[in-house]
């Protein structure tokens, strides 16, 4: 018995997937925990309605699953560098399925909260494993092109979702928004099968479970991975904050239709995707860092100033074009620099900066609410941007 569990370890590990496959795969992955946290959205005020609460609890839904999202790649993420990537998943994709029908069967609001948190730490798996994939089986240029796709798909993904949700809520209710997510589940645990193991035994941590958190410590004495981590932290919040701000900004402020509204986050979308497919053209990531953190800040302080004179849409939609491409870049760069430094703990590594990442962008987003939505989220901008290019200049220092 041994001896065939030995003979089907070898075989599994000597079959390859194809490069096409992989890219699909780790894209799939990758866009997945952002449409399990926003593709809802739009269905906020019809559940609001349905379950017969306030609005601030409805969108408790949205905060644990965010929650739940920096919770799971802190389990995760130590997990697969154990396990291996291929069983984590799996469990993983099991256990979000599991959530999803709860979601679309609750009898209450508070249920339904309580689900959320297992369906973000369940989607987390899928995020924080696929950068580990991509850094076992990519290295230098080709892992940055790898990443490229994982930080195109990173940025877009998130502003992509609501628009799609919007879509889907046309020609169904809010369950069918969580009917269609179970159908995306299902769809990635039947790749997550057909996957196979890219973490060989020789390189999986001998450690025990208990001492499982004790791998995080390395981490936080590693300068370039703990400041990369902390810039690209402070951009993921910048794009939280544009999220959270923008439909109230053009659909309250400039007086557009939702329908509009979505045109400007699928063109801000293509931005976002257009900086990471960039990123790959620079000769040094180093040289992207800097790229991005300064055009980040520029833009930021350049969208406050058109807010608080009263800009017209065309002016404050091309600064923010411009801010959220300039931001898409550093989704590829400080992903790459970071998993680069810490090759080693790959899994950890990419379980505490995803955490890192998803927990500031669940503590910006209510910033933009306070007061008068112009000012604070052109200050709220401003911050993440200041806060972003500093780190990155930490990160740099030899």
């Amino acid at each position: 018995m041994k001896q065939q569990q030995k003979t089907w370890q070898g075989s599994s590990t000597k079959r390859r997937n194809s490069a096409f496959f992989l890219f699909v795969f780790l894209g799939m992955l990758t866009a997945f925990a952002p449409f399990v946290t926003d593709m809802y959205l739009p269905s906020l005020p019809a559940m609001t309605h349905y379950f017969g609460v306030s609005a601030s609890m409805v969108q408790l839904g949205l905060t644990f699953s965010m929650l739940g999202l920096a919770i799971g790649q802190i389990i995760f993420g130590p997990l697969s560098d154990k396990f291996g990537r291929r069983l984590p998943l799996l469990a993983s994709m099991v256990l979000y399925l599991l959530a999803t029908a709860g979601c679309i069967f609750t009898p209450n609001i508070r249920l339904f909260i309580a689900l959320r948190l297992v369906q973000g730490m369940a989607a987390a798996g899928g995020i924080v494993i696929s950068r580990s994939i991509a850094t076992d089986k990519f290295k230098g240029r080709n892992l940055a092109t790898a990443l490229a796709i994982v930080g195109a798909i990173n940025g877009i993904a998130p502003v992509a979702a609501p628009v799609i949700g919007g879509s889907v809520l046309k020609v169904t209710s809010w369950r069918g928004v969580f009917g269609v997510l179970f159908v995306l589940g299902a769809l990635v645990l039947a790749a997550c099968i057909h996957f196979n193991e890219s973490l060989s035994t020789k390189r999986r941590t001998k450690q025990k479970l208990i001492k499982m958190l004790a791998l995080f410590k390395p981490l936080f004495s590693n300068r370039r991975y703990l400041f990369y981590t902390l810039q690209m932290a402070f951009a993921q919040a910048l794009l939280f904050a544009y999220i959270a701000a923008s439909p109230f900004i053009i659909q309250q402020h400039y007086g557009f239709s939702p329908f509009a509204f979505s045109l400007f986050f699928a063109a801000n979308a293509v931005a976002i995707g257009t900086g990471a497919a960039l990123s790959v053209k620079f000769k040094r990531l180093e040289t992207c860092i800097l790229t991005s953190c300064i055009g980040m800040l520029v833009c930021s302080v350049a969208v406050l100033c058109a807010l608080q004179s009263g800009a017209s849409i065309i002016l404050f939609e091309g600064l923010l074009f411009i801010m959220l491409l300039a931001m898409g870049l550093t989704f590829t760069a400080a992903t790459t620099l970071a998993m680069n430094a810490e090759r080693a703990r790959a899994g950890t590594a990419s379980a505490l900066f995803g955490a890192v990442c998803f927990l500031f962008g669940g503590l910006v987003s209510p910033l933009v609410g306070l007061g008068d939505i112009l000012l604070p989220t052109g200050i709220t901008f401003t911050a993440c941007a200041i806060l972003s290019l500093t780190c990155g200049l930490i990160a740099l220092k030899r």
